[in-house]
């Protein structure tokens, strides 16, 4: 062993240095620990609490019934399914507002864009994201419904589509990023054989580079999905608190979300019946966002382009 090697084993040995590599991975490994105690808790919780929810009411009840009054002194109904279906008619309608638009600003933004544009864009894209979501909810119940009804008069003040197209807003920033980062890194040398093989800009973007990112693509659509589905505050505000499972989209409509929040907010006593059913109705939330992050692994692993 050299003298130098030597005196970096004494003082690797001997001093600070020795001491600190032996605590720094502890250290890490409780930060690690927290998180998955953490999750392990909240998970825990939802379960506990929901297998005391259904000691009082039925599974076949709470899947099946198309009735959800829980507030009904005389005959108190738990049917999840007009929760469920107002939740989707939110979702489905941000979904047509966000993925266009946000697959279309992504590809302007890889393909068309120049530097100065993307580094100015990119930045304003990512200030929505940065709006509170109660903001967003005010928005659209004191500016987007008013403007829906001087078209439609019948939309009623409070309805999915006004919340649907804000929730879409407010995800199509992931969507741009996402599906952005997922484009750029498809690699140059791909665009300029299609280029050379005599391949238009827009040819060489929807044919070449969309299928070359579609893995990262469709995760980022799936997880703004997820997003949507969770939003709380826009639903609360703008959609209404009527549980409903018909299929219209101008009339007031209650969404999970929208109910944990009314329930949370005092409307019942703790360890009644309908202070448990906020933990059913969040279980059933975490189920769906817990499958769309599922699906959205999938899908990376699955249409995934290596270079």
């Amino acid at each position: 062993m050299s003298p130098v090697q030597e005196l970096l084993e004494k003082k690797y040995n001997s001093g600070f240095l020795n001491k600190s590599e032996k605590i720094i991975p502890v250290i890490l490994f409780l930060m690690a620990a927290v998180s998955v105690l953490t999750t392990l808790g909240i998970v825990f919780t939802l379960v506990f609490e929901t297998f005391t929810f259904f000691k009082t009411v039925s599974l076949t009840e709470f899947f099946t019934e198309t009735n959800w009054y829980p507030f009904s002194a005389s005959a108190a109904s738990y049917g999840i399914l007009p929760l469920v279906v107002g939740t989707l008619k939110v979702t489905f309608i941000a979904s047509l507002s966000a993925i266009p638009v946000g697959l279309a600003v992504a590809i302007y933004l890889s393909e068309y864009a120049s530097e100065t544009t993307r580094k100015v864009m990119k930045p304003i894209l990512e200030v929505l994201a940065g709006v509170p979501t109660i903001v967003y909810g005010f928005f659209a119940l004191t500016f987007v419904t008013p403007q829906l009804r001087t078209i439609f008069p019948s939309i009623e003040l409070f309805n999915a589509i006004s919340p649907g197209i804000v929730v879409g807003i407010m995800i199509t920033p992931m969507i741009v990023s996402l599906s952005e980062d997922a484009l750029s890194s498809v690699p140059q040398s791909v665009r300029q054989g299609a280029l050379a093989l005599g391949a238009t800009k827009w040819e060489v973007a929807w044919k070449v580079a969309v299928p070359a990112a579609l893995s990262g693509i469709l995760a980022s659509i799936v997880l703004a999905v997820s997003r949507a589905i969770g939003e709380t505050m826009i639903v609360s505000i703008a959609a209404g608190s009527t549980p409903s499972a018909d299929l219209s989209l101008t009339s007031s409509l209650q969404t999970m979300t929208s109910y944990i929040v009314q329930v949370s907010t005092g409307d019942a006593g703790f360890g009644t019946t309908i202070y448990y059913s906020i933990y059913a109705v969040g279980f059933t939330l975490f189920l769906f966002t817990l499958v769309m992050n599922i699906l959205a692994q999938r899908i990376s692993k699955r249409f995934r382009e290596e270079y």
